[in-house]
């Protein structure tokens, strides 16, 4: 096989060998990916301009604290996508097929039965919740009536994970791109009908989310299982063979601490916002979801990291490492330069579609350049993710985030006191300029023993 082998858009080839990084190869992992990532977003922005049109700053407020609750929840538990992209991208390289199926079966089982335990567990993890963000009376009720209806998704969302951290793996873009869509399409659909037109509110937007989640789950399974290979399929024995578990479960721990430190500080700046009462609790709410979408743009290219940085790991090919992780740095820094500028001159619109309570909108409107700039903040911080996740190198990511995150705290602590929300976004900001640079220093050292040792 030459060096100038490229994964076929047909997503239907095998990995393993040399192969050469184009700009090709990365936009078409990158472009269906950030495409279907947006729809996350955009979900994100119905779910609040149904809320934000009932016109009270207290619906809008309990929204935004069961959101995170459920980020706390979920995304903590994104362990499941990233480790088992990482495991099938090397093993795509190696063109081991039986232990790309052998990955996502386990790390299936470990979805299912974490999410079932989450929603017996949805007592309890509701009242550590409420307790965590400490919202006023009438913010709590509007959270425990969305929690409580959300929660049911916990086994279907979880299962979503691992089926988007397969696709992701073989580099198959396409089909990434038409879950994402199903999922979040039959979401905003239901939102607005359930909410706006039947009149549900809270209720309707949390009954879309589990509908989704189902459907998507069972189609992406369907989906899947029907592209296997079944003259390469594991055995049970070999997919339950500890030797195979340990090292899901060494990546599962240190991505789940990463994940969870990373929610711990978007609660934390939440739990700040209370502080500052529900118009600014509100108006940071709004603005957050213009970070989740710079977010979700930048993820389809820190996506295309994962894959080709692992593949390049699994076939033992160091310059496609090296030529994937400039490239991509170059498209992220770019993009990210694009979504800052257009955030700063179409932002305060945003804001006017999402909210009809003018007390919020003057709020957002002061704030929204902190918004803005955390494209540019935060690129670097994305794809290097990428990048340590298709490497396998999860301890790595995680000691960093703990070291972002202390740098974090020191500059709330700092800066809150002095400049108020001001200092909240500036905090932010920091954090993820934090996170990108303290992992870019690594990956030269990094680098370099994995391919020594893989020789």
């Amino acid at each position: 096989m030459t060096a100038a082998h490229t994964i076929d858009t047909s997503e239907n080839t095998h990995g393993a060998g040399p192969f050469h990084v184009t700009n090709r190869l990365i936009l078409s992992i990158a472009v269906p990916m950030t495409l279907g990532f947006l729809t996350t977003p955009l979900l994100g922005l119905v779910d609040t301009a149904v809320v934000g049109h009932m016109g009270q700053a207290t619906l809008l407020a309990g929204l935004a604290v069961g959101a995170i609750l459920f980020d706390l929840l979920f995304t903590t538990f994104n362990f499941l996508r990233s480790a088992t992209t990482g495991l099938v991208a090397q093993a795509f390289g190696r063109d081991d097929r039986t232990e790309e199926q052998a990955v996502f079966w386990r790390s299936l089982i470990i979805a299912l039965v974490c999410g079932t335990a989450i929603v017996l567990l949805s007592p309890l993890l509701l009242a550590a919740g409420l307790w965590l963000m400490a919202p006023g009376p009438e913010v709590e009720a509007v959270t425990r009536t969305y929690f409580l209806c959300r929660i049911l998704s916990g086994p279907a969302a979880l299962a979503n994970y691992t089926i988007l951290g397969y696709v992701l793996g073989r580099g198959q873009g396409t089909t990434g791109l038409m879950l994402q869509t199903l999922i979040n399409g039959i979401n905003i659909v239901l939102c607005i009908f359930l909410g706006l037109y039947l009149g549900w509110g809270v209720m309707g937007v949390a009954l879309a989310t589990v509908t989704g989640e189902v459907v998507g789950a069972i189609a992406g399974f369907a989906i899947v299982c029907g592209r296997f290979d079944r003259t390469v399929s594991p055995s049970w024995a070999s997919i339950i063979a500890r030797e195979r578990l340990k090292p899901l479960f060494g990546l599962n721990r240190d991505i789940m601490v990463r994940s969870f430190v990373l929610l711990a500080a978007f609660t934390l700046m939440t739990r700040i916002g209370t502080a500052l009462g529900p118009v600014t609790l509100a108006a940071n709410a709004v603005l957050m979801t213009i970070f989740l979408v710079a977010g979700y743009y930048l993820d389809g290219l820190a996506n295309a990291a994962e894959q080709l940085t692992g593949r390049a790991i699994g076939a033992r090919f160091r310059p496609a490492f090296d030529r994937a992780l400039k490239m991509t740095a170059i498209w992220s820094l770019a993009l990210a330069g694009f979504t800052t500028v257009a955030f700063l001159i179409f932002g305060d619109g945003l804001v006017d579609l999402l909210t009809t309570a003018e007390d919020v909108r003057a709020v957002a409107y002061t704030y929204m350049p902190w918004a803005a700039i955390t494209a540019m903040t935060g690129a670097l911080a994305f794809l290097m993710d990428g990048v340590f996740i298709g490497a396998t190198w999860s301890r790595d990511m995680r000691n960093m985030m703990l070291a972002a995150f202390a740098g974090y705290v020191a500059a709330l602590c700092l800066l809150v006191p002095a400049f108020g929300n001001h200092g909240l976004w500036a905090s932010l900001n920091l954090f993820l300029l934090f996170r990108g640079l303290f992992l870019m220093v690594l990956v030269p050292r990094r680098s370099a023993q994995t391919f020594l040792a893989a020789q």
